[in-house]
């Protein structure tokens, strides 16, 4: 395979790779030897310091559901009173009611203290990157989500991490037999950088 032609494929990928909502998606499972192959891609995502501090905790089959159920439980017991929205909580039980798999997307604090912890964020991002073109490339529809509890400390603990970790999202996996939509972006290109 030539430069041009490998140049093209990544391409055709990366601009190909769109956010589809868990209610796009059709209930169609995913293998898990799937999920594991997009996992081992995550893995390869830029690590200053090689501290590779992405972690993934994986719910698929009756998981899917428990997690969404004790998301929404965790929602409802820490949210107060004037703030609670039933539909929030509906939203947050039945979401991944179409979903494959679900991925909690966490940050472990390396053991480095003179990385910033942005780094490692970043890192995990790249990481989760990694995982949406693999995805793209084998036609499974995707989406990260950081709603609900996400970022409140209940959903740390839930998820059994220490107190320099974070979690960043959730990511859930599909099909969906909707098409594709047309990519696009809201500010011209040129805006985007400055040649010097």
């Amino acid at each position: 395979m030539d430069t041009t032609t490998s140049v093209n494929t990544v391409e055709q990928v990366i601009t190909a790779r769109r956010t589809v909502k868990p209610t796009s998606m059709n209930g169609r499972k995913i293998a898990d030897e799937t999920v594991q192959q997009l996992l081992q891609l995550a893995d390869w995502a830029p690590t200053h310091g090689h501290t590779e501090p992405w972690y993934f905790l994986v719910y698929s089959g009756d998981k899917v559901q428990q997690f969404c159920a004790d998301h929404a439980d965790l929602y409802r017991q820490y949210t107060p009173a004037d703030k609670y929205i039933t539909g929030n909580y509906e939203k947050l039980k039945n979401q991944g009611n179409l979903a494959s798999h679900i991925l909690a997307i966490c940050m472990k604090r390396g053991n480095n203290p003179k990385i910033p912890a942005i780094e490692e964020i970043a890192a995990v991002s790249c990481a989760v990157e990694n995982i949406w073109l693999g995805a793209t490339a084998l036609n499974i529809a995707a989406y990260w989500g950081s709603g609900g509890m996400t970022y409140h400390p209940a959903m740390q603990d839930y998820l059994g991490l220490g107190d320099d970790d974070q979690v960043l999202g959730f990511f859930y996996m599909g099909y969906t037999d909707e098409p594709v939509m047309p990519g696009r972006r809201i500010k011209p290109f040129e805006q985007k950088f400055k040649w010097m």
